[in-house]
């Protein structure tokens, strides 16, 4: 339940944490901002960690830890098998989702790729809602097809609707009888559609899904990496929910899907990742590639101490408290760039604030990445490093042509407890500041443009000189001011 203040002018989220522990941040100079985006190929990715003033990339992996883990991580038996940190993480697991089947992994996109190795064959196509970047690499690399099925309503960038990763039932339905059930490798929900704004899927619809499956005889699969943002959701948008503890949700859930996998850097604030199922034979299935890619099946290439970790932050996700810091801090970032007129993803999603590109730049061409471009901007004007979820990080056809992506957005991440208000503001302030001076961003072109997963270390520059007339600009309106 959100705390209201006596004044209503002074409303903000407010933190249930203190933090004992800082870590000093810079702000480069403007001037050396430029230098390092040029030096890293207009590329966040291949920005060093000094150059940068809010890391707003990824929630994966750097999100604050609790007292709590930091703790559990002194207990950590390191032993290579039997280890009872492995059996402290299995109980946590069934605390938190009720199943006793699970392997882990070293992080989510190791996850999918023993579900691929598992499921996929060439000729085989992967329903979803929407994919997400390393899910569709590890699908086509083994020959197999990716069909998105989200509802037409996911690729409005503002409107009122509460669950914008719904599936579109009748699609999928019809999916499953055209491709035929034998060709389906999975069904996959991602709960929190990464690449159209972080933007969650009803309890409703997943039970639906299902549904579906299991009356068709297909396997249904949920990505859970973001499971704690869209359990939010759930309890403050969707009616059946309201009364139902976290845990009856968890539950329900992986007492329905018949595979269920997850990022612990998302999911349980650690590093890792874990498979699990309430039947034995899916998890038995995919056993064998754990040795093969990632380690004994009592750690799975993840360090102990990071186990421990996420086993006490799956407990914490249980807590209403807990889980609603991200998404109130996104809500209030969101609502900040909306008031100035900023475009912006709406609702406020899980992950992270979504700037909509499109709209910065309309007559902007795919072909000249408005995201990353709009990306490379924000970092020269404030220090903030964002993500492109544009068309730089989808993957090109077979024939070499570009995949335009549905959206073209920059998402500005927020790491759970680790940003305070102020600097949240700041960064609305920056944004609303490149959106007045919108019309000096240009284009970008490749220099190095790999064929895989592109967005992780290619290199573009820009088209003409347009991020030095940003600067210029800066310098006209902050004066001497970083």
């Amino acid at each position: 339940m959100a705390v209201k203040f006596y004044q209503s002018e002074n409303q903000v989220p407010l933190e249930m944490h203190k933090v004992r522990v800082v870590q000093k941040l810079n702000l480069l100079p403007v001037e050396e901002r430029l230098r390092a985006i040029q030096e890293a190929g207009n590329n966040t990715f291949l920005l060093q960690n000094r150059d940068i003033y809010m890391d707003m990339i990824t929630d994966s992996g750097v999100n604050a830890m609790s007292d709590m883990q930091v703790a559990a991580m002194s207990v950590a038996d390191d032993s290579y098998a039997g280890s009872e940190t492995w059996n402290r993480a299995k109980a946590a697991v069934k605390t938190v989702f009720g199943v006793d089947n699970v392997l882990p992994a070293h992080q989510g996109r190791a996850a999918e790729n023993i579900l691929a190795e598992a499921f996929v064959k060439p000729g085989k196509v992967a329903l979803m809602n929407f994919h997400f970047t390393t899910t569709k690499a590890h699908i086509t690399r083994l020959g197999g097809e990716v069909v998105e099925l989200v509802d037409k309503k996911g690729l409005i960038p503002q409107s009122d609707d509460p669950f914008k990763g719904d599936f579109n039932l009748d699609n999928l339905r019809q999916a499953i009888d055209e491709y035929t059930p034998e060709r389906v490798a999975f069904v996959r929900v991602e709960a929190g559609t990464n690449l159209i704004g972080g933007q969650p899927v009803s309890l409703e619809n997943m039970l639906a899904v299902t549904d579906i499956c299991h009356q068709k005889g297909v396997v249904s699969v949920l990505d859970a990496s973001l499971l704690q943002d869209n359990v939010y959701f759930m309890k403050t948008r969707e009616a059946q929910c309201k009364y139902m503890d976290t845990k009856e949700i968890y539950h329900l859930l992986a007492s329905r899907f018949d595979i269920i996998y997850f990022s612990a850097r998302k999911l349980g604030f650690s590093r890792g990742g874990f498979i699990l199922s309430s039947d034995p034979k899916w998890t038995n299935m995919m056993m064998e590639f754990v040795p093969l890619f990632e380690g004994f099946l009592t750690y799975g290439g993840m360090e102990v101490r990071s186990i421990e970790a996420a086993a006490q932050g799956l407990i914490e996700s249980l807590d209403m408290e807990y889980i609603s810091q991200g998404p109130e801090f996104i809500a209030y970032l969101v609502k900040e760039l909306d008031d100035y007129g900023v475009p912006v993803i709406k609702p406020a999603g899980g992950l992270g604030a979504h700037l909509n590109c499109s709209e910065f730049v309309p007559n902007m061409p795919h072909n000249q990445y408005p995201a990353a471009a709009v990306g490379a901007a924000l970092y020269i004007a404030s220090g903030v490093r964002g993500m492109e979820r544009g068309t730089v990080s989808e993957q090109r056809e077979p024939d070499g042509t570009e995949r335009y992506a549905e959206l073209e957005l920059q998402r500005l991440a927020m790491p759970r407890r680790v940003f305070t208000l102020s600097q949240v503001k700041y960064c609305a302030d920056r944004v609303k500041w490149v959106w007045d001076n919108r019309q000096i961003i240009g284009g970008l072109q490749w220099t190095s443009e790999p064929k895989v997963l592109r967005f992780f270390f290619g290199r573009m520059k820009e088209i003409g000189h347009w991020q030095e007339d940003l600067v210029a600009k800066f310098r006209e309106d902050f004066g001497d001011s970083l």
